[in-house]
């Protein structure tokens, strides 16, 4: 006996199945994005049904995010939306697929904003620092510049966490800065648990910095702490520098990129960075590497016109 079709609102049987299959079982941050997917489906169609769901009535859903986000965002909330409505399929809820060979549409992306800065403009932005005696956010904006942590990462930095005799900070955990408690939570993935050198001056300088700081509490943190805060600090040095802006996410992207173009491998960059895989920051950084193989393929035909 076949089972009867559901005539439940869908963004309700969507909000049950990301408690039932994803709350518990995927990060915070990660839940967050579902539930916001949650709203959005609650707002653009409140009275759709699961029985009401085919191909048109679903291309419409995805047509009406579409005009007001890009592409490649209306794809991720496409995804979000299809896990769930293949498993109400699997349980006989609806009868057909109705993501079967939909479009994804979007408006024309922002013009894109540079993602790291060259060496010269580094330099400048760094020169534009007020480094007092006591922790600051320019102080964590030469950290994240001089080692290339994550936003989480930095911010849960305590001063256990750093080996100033032989130059390495130890990366084990993050800090949860989107909720006002604050608190340490696990890193994005076991890879990120790492060993992060630094120069002989950094290590003199936090050892002064964080001198009868609480050695298990964080440098920088005690509770919530907004990106955008940092971002804010980071665009006016940017502008008194006279330099693009970039973000603080940027200042990684930079670090990574000139270690790429002083020489230094990919899989010692990916592990400096706490990627999951190699793969991951080849892509990130494609546009680079395949201009260092420009070079280096100068090289080769220089060295062989020796022969």
């Amino acid at each position: 006996m076949s089972k009867k079709i559901s005539t439940k609102l869908f963004y309700r049987y969507y909000g049950n199945w990301i408690d039932l299959y994803k709350k518990g079982a995927i990060r915070q941050v990660t839940l967050d994005k579902y539930y916001l997917t949650e709203r959005k489906l609650r707002e653009l169609a409140p009275e759709l049904r699961l029985s009401e769901l085919n191909r048109q009535t679903y291309q419409k859903l995805l047509n009406d995010y579409a005009e007001t986000h890009e592409k490649h965002t209306t794809l991720d909330f496409h995804h979000h939306l299809k896990a769930a409505i293949i498993d109400a399929l699997d349980d006989g809820m609806i009868k057909t697929d109705p993501t079967r060979r939909v479009i994804i549409k979007g408006r024309k992306p922002k013009p894109k904003k540079k993602k790291y800065l060259n060496l010269f403009e580094l330099q400048m932005l760094l020169k534009q620092l007020k480094l007092g005696t006591e922790p600051n956010w320019d102080w964590f904006i030469l950290l994240v510049a001089k080692t290339g942590l994550r936003y989480a990462e930095a911010l849960a930095l305590t001063p256990n966490d750093f080996n100033y005799e032989k130059q390495v900070i130890t990366v084990t955990k993050t800090w949860n800065y989107k909720y006002a408690g604050g608190g340490f939570r696990p890193t994005k993935n076991p890879t990120s648990k790492r060993n992060v050198m630094i120069d002989w001056q950094l290590a003199q300088q936090f050892k002064q910095i964080t001198q009868g700081m609480d050695p298990e509490k964080p440098i920088f943190v005690s509770g919530r702490a907004f990106n955008s805060t940092i971002n804010i600090i980071l665009e006016r040095l940017c502008y008194q520098a006279e330099i693009p802006v970039i973000s603080i996410h940027g200042l990684r992207h930079t670090h990574a990129s000139l270690l790429l173009y002083e020489g230094v491998s990919v899989a010692s960059v990916a592990k400096r960075l706490g990627h999951a895989n190699i793969t991951t920051t080849q892509k990130t950084y494609l546009h680079i590497i395949q201009e260092l193989e420009n070079k280096d393929n100068d090289k080769v035909m220089h060295h062989l016109s020796q022969l």
